[in-house]
């Protein structure tokens, strides 16, 4: 009976150690992260995200990394261009661990070193380059920084996804230079551009009064063309109509010779009326006659019809 208690109490206690043994030897890694396995002091293994089986006392983990996009903030520094101007410029790099081994073992601050690295690249850099170039070249200076940082952490098992300077800060005296650099420029684009209007709206307005002249010029050429026309017209007329009374007096029709005694005494009238000294103008009683004389053509012209 004694043995039976003895055997049951061993069989307690190596049940309580399995199950001591197998919880310390179960190890669950989360998701984004890497856990590296050391077995007496040497790395062996690294666990990837999931449920796994080490050997308790034996194998003890050592590091715990997060395998995610890791960001550090690069501190503000005073940085020398190369044409002598102070800059105060900051920063932020993002990176992301790609081999747990090396980033645990070779190098003891992995974030410490990342950020030495852009602050003495970040100062390389852009004392490099004169600072019209710091303030215009951002993408390149950012892009040059990511190289360099990218191959000097390779061998730490990290990749370098992006560099960005956040601030370029010239000194004060150094911005007011530029804002009156870029004033002056301003006013200088603004008088140039009030030049060029002045002189295109010079050259509109002579080719506008050109243009009138032109028009004016062939308006008077129409209008002589009219008038030359309208007094051939009018010869043609008085042609004909001293024609018919050539013929009529001809053939004895006294109203003929008093429609040329009539025309003779309306050209005298109308001299008469326009005149600039007459101030008072007396027709005559025998006017009416003679308006009648001049009707009368219009029955001769019907008759040499």
């Amino acid at each position: 009976m004694l043995f039976l208690n003895d055997f049951a109490i061993f069989v307690f206690i190596f049940l309580a150690m399995a199950i001591i043994l197998v919880f310390l030897g179960v190890k669950s890694v989360s998701q984004g992260e890497q856990w590296t396995v050391e077995r007496f002091g040497k790395y062996t293994k690294t666990l990837d995200p999931g449920l796994h089986l080490i050997v308790p006392a034996v194998d003890v983990i050592s590091t715990k990394l997060n395998m995610m996009e890791t960001i550090i903030d690069i501190p503000a520094q005073n940085v020398i261009t190369q044409d002598n101007a102070m800059v105060h410029v900051d920063g932020v790099v993002f990176y992301q661990i790609v081999n747990a081994a090396q980033a645990a073992y070779q190098i003891r601050n992995l974030e410490t070193g990342i950020e030495n690295l852009a602050i003495t690249n970040i100062r390389n850099v852009i004392g490099s380059m004169v600072l019209d170039e710091v303030l215009s070249k951002r993408d390149e200076i950012n892009a040059e920084l990511l190289q360099v940082i990218d191959d000097a952490s390779h061998p730490w098992g990290v990749k370098v996804l992006r560099v960005e300077i956040k601030d370029i800060a010239p000194p004060q005296d150094l911005v007011d230079a530029m804002a009156r650099q870029m004033k002056a420029e301003r006013d200088k684009r603004a008088t140039i551009l009030e030049a060029q209007a002045y002189r295109q709206a010079e050259i509109l307005q002579a080719e506008g009064e050109k243009q009138a002249v032109i028009l004016e010029a062939e308006a008077r050429k129409i209008a002589a063309y009219r008038d030359a026309e309208a007094r051939e017209r009018f010869a043609e007329a008085e042609a004909k109509a001293t024609d018919v009374i050539s013929d009529a007096i001809e053939s004895g029709e006294i109203q003929a010779v008093n429609y040329l005694i009539a025309i003779k005494y309306m050209g005298a009238v109308n001299n008469l009326a326009t005149s600039e000294n007459t101030n008072l103008l007396l027709m005559p009683l025998e006017t009416s006659g003679i308006i009648g004389a001049v009707a009368s053509l219009k029955d001769i012209i019907k008759g040499n019809k």
